[in-house]
């Protein structure tokens, strides 16, 4: 999960998935978690690696308060579902999709740019 800063499970989701401060990683069944501080955070428009930031990472699935389309479609041809949620804390958003309330996102919910 794209975080603010991380406060574990009190994290507050990021609404811009790329310039994320940090990655909240959590294990959906014990509930732990750890970040990862996003040393991508400042690319330009259109520019975001997502999978170079989480290199090395076993990631199935990501829950996100809002991303972009490219950001998106390199997630989706790397297998990794990407779910979307309401800007909450990682501890809300785990328990929701852990409840089936997140579905995963499609290309029109993406943000078109920085400006939304």
């Amino acid at each position: 999960m794209p975080v603010v800063a991380n406060e574990g499970l009190n994290s507050t989701l990021s609404a811009h998935f790329g310039s994320a401060p940090a990655f909240l990683i959590v294990d959906t069944d014990d509930a732990s978690c750890r970040a990862i501080v996003n040393e991508n955070d400042h690319h330009a428009h259109g520019q975001c690696t997502p999978l170079a930031a989480l290199q090395g990472e076993r990631i199935d699935g990501l829950v996100v308060a809002g991303i972009g389309r490219g950001a998106l479609g390199k997630l989706e041809a790397a297998s990794i579902r990407v779910y979307l949620s309401k800007p909450t804390t990682a501890g809300e958003a785990l328990a929701a999709f852990k409840a089936g309330a997140l579905q995963p996102m499609s290309a029109g919910q993406a943000c078109a740019g920085h400006g939304h």
